[in-house]
């Protein structure tokens, strides 16, 4: 009569076999993403399962006519599936005893099943339960793998950035060259369908680039001559010469694919846990096993006077083993943390390490820089007041009269003009330092310049009440009014303060070497709650101090910077947060984050990304060791046999592992 065990036994077996042809089937397709190792256990799970399902319905009939030699032949026959599923798991463990690493789940499992084998031939019993354990092990095994794999083709696949080549055209044709070899100053082409290589700027066409692998975003940039570009970009549409910048080793994607591939070294206060817990963790319980074993039945054979029941016992200490695997805990911490950095990465956000990814999600204190970061850093002009004559004519004045400057004030003003200024027009062109431009346009003389200028020249003005830098206009001694030039607010930037009050950041600082009316200006637009102004960057490390003593203590301090000067400060604070596309070499290499896209948005989301990925560590640790503990407390007390703790342990570490998996999916704020 076959028992209620063996009929749901029976039943999983056949389950097992057609998932694994399934699996196996699915395995053959090249999109499957399987690698030949995966595939192979697939044979080998299929295999072993077929094998223990013809033994289990057919060994009666088989080994029974053959009386005391059957019993031989038939463990014979187990052996073989046995060695069919386990093999590598019995040399992987006598691989770690020769190397001096003995406590591991190989060893664990190696122990378990063959002294389930031993117990079985002395008492002539089953083999079911030792080959089960293993196959269902291995079948755990092969999910985790898969898994893992799978977060890694992702990333992979998110990251596939690097160039493989660079055109450069020779004797009118274009010759493949390999990125390295490019020298800065090089004129390179990129086709449509191309990545860019190497960042330059473009020196002729236009097109439109796909920026999705470095920012996260699917929105296209317009580029044309003039324009800079970064590597990594897909160029969707025309052909574009680009004149290098950087070497490729300093180019933005090798800077992104050697902060990724970098990222696993740094590892986080609990990845260092488990890894000191499993060190302690295997010994201890492959030492209660040893106890469990034999104290037991010592003290009711020597203390009592009653049988020690051996087999019992002994039985019990090999549950104990399996039981106490610890797979969930040290495969899913690590790979949580490696699926929150590839999920943060397709969001246009790159984390150094796991442990930046521990510290971003106790953020409490965000402190900016002003220009660049919050505001676009771009000069433009913002009002023209009080003129005298059309706008458009004023501003023509102005820029003529600056045409010989690289100043950005000059720049901003050619840009409002809207064409390269006629030099031939001007003459006469005398730069006051510190005060503006006099020059004669079309025979004119043109003043363009701050209080001082106007002072100088004994002009009266009209002071303005807008925030900016203001350039006073006079032509031919009289005062003609004046434009106001000013950076502009980042679009994004009001919606990424209300975005970080909603991750749980409690209070928000601006740091700015700008004046105060104007830092005070841009602080009451955003809703920032504190704003200090007017300070240099030694000043601002200072400043950032006093926030580090002044803040909780559990609480951390992001600063988000852009600039050269803010290095030290990226450097000090508790986690630095650079823009990338905009922020200078030495910002990045200082921080501990790069946005890819410059955009602030993307400080909330970071944050938002680093505290799912740490609730998903936690989860699995409590999940991990709460059922791994109640199962130990179980078999010990005899009331769980070697069926629940394979299962106990193969569930939770699935269960683990596809929450793990979870950081890699990012929801939009």
């Amino acid at each position: 009569m076959i028992g209620v065990q063996e009929y749901v036994i029976n039943g999983l077996l056949i389950v097992v076999v057609l998932l694994a042809l399934i699996l196996r089937g699915i395995g053959c397709k090249p999109s499957s993403g399987m690698t030949k190792k995966q595939k192979g256990m697939l044979w080998r799970i299929t295999a072993s399962a077929l094998i223990l399902l013809l033994l289990q319905l057919a060994g009666k009939a088989l080994f029974d006519p053959l009386g005391e030699a059957g019993r031989w032949v038939r463990l014979c026959c187990y052996l073989l599936d046995y060695a069919v599923i386990g093999y590598d798991i019995l040399k992987k463990a006598w691989k770690g005893i020769r190397n001096g690493r003995v406590f591991d789940e190989n060893f664990l499992m190696a122990v378990a099943t063959l002294g389930a084998f031993v117990l079985a031939v002395y008492e002539n019993g089953d083999y079911l339960e030792a080959i089960a354990v293993m196959l269902f092990y291995q079948i755990g095994e092969w999910f985790q793998s898969y898994a893992v794999g799978k977060s890694r083709r992702n990333i992979s696949e998110l990251m596939d950035i690097r160039p493989d080549y660079a055109n450069i055209e020779r004797e009118g044709r274009l010759e493949r060259v390999d990125p390295d070899e490019v020298e800065i100053g090089t004129e390179i082409i990129v086709q449509p369908g191309e990545k860019v290589p190497i960042d330059g700027i473009v020196t002729e066409g236009s097109s439109t680039l796909n920026t999705a692998a470095l920012t996260g975003e699917s929105l296209p940039r317009e580029v044309r001559a003039g324009d800079e570009i970064i590597s990594g970009c897909v160029n969707m549409t025309g052909l574009l010469r680009i004149r290098t910048t950087r070497e490729f080793g300093e180019s933005t994607v090798s800077k992104i694919l050697d902060l990724v591939e970098n990222a696993s070294s740094r590892k986080s206060r609990s990845e260092d846990f488990i890894s000191r817990f499993a060190r302690i963790y295997t010994p201890a319980v492959c030492y209660a096993a040893l106890a469990l074993a034999i104290l037991p039945p010592l003290v009711l054979s020597l203390g009592m006077g009653r049988d020690p029941g051996w087999e019992n016992w002994i039985y019990r200490a090999l549950t104990f083993l399996v039981a106490s695997c610890p797979c969930a805990l040290v495969i899913s911490i690590p790979l949580s943390f490696f699926a929150g950095i590839g999920g943060a990465s397709k969001a246009g956000v790159l984390v150094k390490g796991s442990n930046y990814l521990e510290t971003l999600s106790q953020t409490g204190l965000v402190v900016f820089d002003k220009t660049g970061t919050l505001t676009q850093g771009v000069f433009e002009v913002n009002g023209i007041h009080h003129n005298e004559m059309e706008n458009a004519r004023l501003v023509e004045y102005a820029a003529l009269a600056e045409s010989a400057s690289s100043h950005p004030i000059s720049k901003s003003l050619k840009k409002a003009y809207g064409k390269e200024p006629d030099r031939s027009r001007v003459s006469d062109i005398r730069e006051i330092s510190g005060n503006g431009v006099i020059a004669k346009v079309d025979g004119k003389e043109v003043a363009a310049g701050n209080d001082k200028l106007m002072d100088r020249l004994g002009v009266p003005y009209i002071p303005c009440h807008s925030v900016g830098t203001i350039i006073h206009m006079a032509i031919d001694g009289q005062y003609a009014g004046h434009i106001v030039i000013s950076d502009i607010i980042k679009p994004e930037a009001k919606q990424a303060l209300r975005a970080l009050r909603t991750t749980g950041v409690h209070r928000t600082v601006m740091l700015t070497g700008d004046s105060k009316r104007v830092a005070s200006q841009v602080a009451a637009e955003l809703g920032i709650d504190e704003v200090y102004s007017e300070l240099l960057p030694a000043d601002k490390v200072e400043k950032v101090e006093e926030l580090l003593n002044g803040k909780p203590a559990k609480a951390r301090l992001a600063f988000v910077g852009d600039g050269i000067n803010d290095a030290p400060v990226l450097r000090r604070a508790d986690i630095g947060i650079a823009m990338g596309t905009m922020g200078s070499d030495a910002a990045i290499e200082a921080a501990d984050v790069v946005l890819m896209d410059d955009d602030p948005m993307k400080i909330a989301k970071a944050i938002a990304i680093s505290r799912k990925c740490l609730r998903i560590v936690y989860q699995n640790i409590v999940l991990a060791i709460g059922i791994k503990l109640l199962c130990l407390i179980l078999v010990a007390i005899g009331l769980a046999n070697m069926w629940l703790a394979v299962f106990a342990d193969v569930g939770v570490m699935i269960l683990a592992v596809l929450n793990a998996v979870r950081a890699l999916f990012v929801k939009k704020l």
